[in-house]
């Protein structure tokens, strides 16, 4: 059975990635950062045979090394799931430049600390895989009013995953980074829909491309096919899934 560490996995991507690789029976490794309130009811449900959940504070070098300290079981899949939006880091703080910090921290330094683990932990005899999350904004284009410190931080992450994937073309370790766009999510909502009533909803999903919201489940079906023996070709890509806002950010900025 392979084993797959997947942060931030009790909401929006992160829990439909995890519910994709438990329906492939790919034992769960998760993470939550506050309440674990969701995650004994994922546990409750699905058994804790089949996936574990631990605190975590991503982009502090004290929990990283107590998370890895907990792992027992050798790693086979990493999903860089878990971040910071730019109005969820509201939450970690109200001071502008604290916020700054912590987009650069979480979404930045977290994800680069947990790929130099996995990396140094692989077993070069076995094909592993490592799936970032970035985003369409910073990790595809650059959209003005999208928060410059949140889009550096995407923008790293896509970076990275191209870096690590150039020194690793000789081994058994491929690497990728899905770029969602507006996906149906808490953090998309918290960022862009919860300010707007229902007529200026409709109205903005109607001008995304396809003229709808992603799904969590269709990034997290991606994720399934490049944890495939069949994705290798794919080593190094950054994939943009945005449904085409990638390609045409202009529909946004009429």
């Amino acid at each position: 059975m392979r084993t797959a560490l997947v942060t931030g996995g009790t909401r929006g991507i992160g829990r439909a990635i995890v519910e994709v690789l438990l329906e492939q029976e790919i034992k769960v490794i998760s993470t939550y950062n506050r309440s674990s309130k969701i995650a004994d009811e994922m546990i409750a449900q699905y058994g804790k045979d089949k996936i574990e959940f631990y605190q975590f504070e991503q982009g502090s070098r004290n929990s990283h090394q107590e998370l890895f300290s907990k792992i027992n079981s050798p790693l086979d899949i990493l999903i860089n799931n878990a971040g910071l939006g730019s109005k969820t880091v509201e939450s970690v703080s109200k001071n502008k430049y604290e916020q700054d910090e912590a987009l650069l921290r979480v979404n930045t330094l977290g994800p680069l600390w947990l790929c130099e683990e996995f990396i140094k932990r692989a077993d070069n005899e076995k094909s592993t895989k490592i799936i970032n999350i970035s985003s369409v904004g910073g990790g595809i284009f650059h959209f003005p009013g999208f928060r410059i410190a949140d889009g550096m931080s995407k923008a790293a992450v896509t970076f990275m995953t191209k870096q690590m994937a150039a020194e690793n073309v000789h081994t058994k370790i491929d690497i990728f980074a899905i770029c969602p766009g507006a996906t149906d999510t808490d953090m998309f909502n918290a960022s862009t829909l919860a300010s707007l009533d229902q007529e200026q909803r409709d109205e903005l999903i109607s001008s995304l491309a396809k003229k709808r919201l992603i799904d969590p489940k269709e990034i997290a079906n991606l994720c399934s096919f490049l944890i495939s023996e069949q994705s290798q070709i794919l080593h190094g890509a950054i994939l943009d899934s945005s449904l085409g806002l990638g390609v045409n950010p202009g529909i946004l900025m009429k």
